[in-house]
């Protein structure tokens, strides 16, 4: 069993089986393959024939230390088509191909991968890549339909280039994002998905208002917290929808990103997406107020002249709009609140203002949350429940986030 050194202590390393099927795709399973390595996993690499094709066996053997083979006739004494699958913390296809989903949907197993997919019993991940008319064919639908009902977490692919000159969805997510997909489902330890069959809405980011055609009144979030509830959600196994205000972040892997800009787009996009969704995460920073006007032209300033006051006006209130209009029975609605004094108490007077299921109330300023890797928060119920989440990593404030959501769920 290998182990690690930490501090003179010997540490089992989290076993991760890297299944790569043959798409071309299969040379970003290099990075992959690297970001486990080096955050302390013992990757095995378990090639298709065809993925050979793209990306030879020297290779995956040098980045992994492991051999590698695609047969269940090489080292039969260590019977590899069962010990593989029997001994894995983690299994991860990347790419998976129309052909492999396929293949682990009707329980095929022709060669070692489809093998080692079988004796699995713990999590298994699939990274989804192919041309946009084989992901959207009915067949394939169920497919992922099938292994989804079985509790395996299959990504959405992204949108963008594929072979040739063709775009469209049916991308391999980036790497550093089935990364992460994996280190979340690793941390959970569960096998089942408990969001899984799931559709979440999540918001994230800053709305920005134009005054002119180069300035905004806009505010400072940075996005991190909303894109952490989105990644933490898919790989808890929901179909994640992420309206995402003016962020640059990376798309998060299996989640649908849909850019807004203002107020009213995000109000647009969260009602449309929240028709059909079970849960609606509202992290983003929402602009209050925006300018009456729009100057056509930039503001000019005038020497002997103070500027005019810019005129205000109220912005929608998405948040207790969809509290209280809600669309479909069972939905969870939280909310965010951003304060800078009398957190709490302000927090329970905007539950009850909003109507929202959950409040997440935090402190805000200047050199906290904002951009920040971390947070901190309470949770308020309109149960009167009270969990507080301390000082650490945003994702661990999602984490809780969807406990509670799916406590809720039932």
């Amino acid at each position: 069993m290998p182990v690690a050194e930490v501090r003179g202590e010997a540490v089992d390393k989290p076993k991760v089986v890297l299944g790569v099927s043959g798409g071309i795709a299969a040379y970003k399973a290099c990075e992959l393959l690297r970001r486990l390595t080096e955050s302390g996993h013992d990757v095995r690499v378990v090639p298709t024939a065809s993925a050979l094709h793209f990306v030879g066996a020297a290779t995956w053997s040098a980045l992994s230390g492991h051999p590698v083979s695609t047969e269940v006739w090489d080292d039969v004494h260590e019977v590899p088509h069962v010990r593989i699958g029997q001994h894995a913390d983690l299994v991860v296809v990347a790419p998976a191909t129309a052909d492999m989903l396929a293949k682990a949907a009707h329980g095929l197993a022709d060669d070692l991968l489809t093998n080692t997919l079988l004796t699995a019993r713990c999590p298994v991940v699939f990274a989804p890549a192919m041309h946009t008319e084989m992901w959207e064919h009915p067949a394939t639908q169920e497919n992922v339909a099938t292994l989804r009902r079985r509790g395996a977490l299959v990504i959405e692919p992204a949108v963008g280039r594929l072979t040739g000159v063709d775009t469209g969805k049916g991308r391999l997510p980036d790497p550093g994002e089935i990364f992460e997909v994996c280190r979340r489902v690793l941390a959970r330890g569960v096998t089942e998905p408990d969001l899984k069959g799931r559709h979440v809405v999540v918001s994230a980011g800053g709305t920005r208002e134009p005054l002119d055609p180069v300035r905004f009144l806009g505010n400072r979030s940075s996005g991190k917290q909303g894109y952490a509830l989105a990644r933490t959600a898919a790989a808890r196994g929901a179909r994640v929808t992420l309206i995402a205000a003016n962020s640059t972040l990376p798309d998060p892997a299996g989640v649908d990103v849909v850019p807004v800009g203002t107020a009213t787009h995000l109000r647009e996009a969260v009602l449309k997406a929240a028709a059909d969704a079970d849960a609606v995460v509202m992290a983003a920073a929402v602009a209050d107020f925006r300018p009456v006007t729009y100057a056509a032209g930039k503001i000019k300033k005038k020497d002997d002249q103070e500027p005019e006051p810019i005129a205000l006006v109220r912005n929608p209130d998405i948040l207790a709009e969809i509290s209280t209009d809600r669309v479909r029975p069972g939905q969870v609605i939280v909310g965010f609140a951003a304060e800078t004094d009398d957190v709490l108490a302000n927090g329970r007077a905007k539950l009850k203002r909003k109507g929202c299921d959950l409040l997440v109330v935090n402190e805000v300023g200047e050199r906290k949350t904002f951009g920040s890797e971390e947070n901190e928060a309470v949770v308020l119920g309109t149960d009167g429940s009270e969990t507080a989440v301390p000082h650490g990593p945003k994702e661990a404030l999602a984490e809780t986030v969807w406990d509670l959501v799916a406590g809720r769920l039932g």
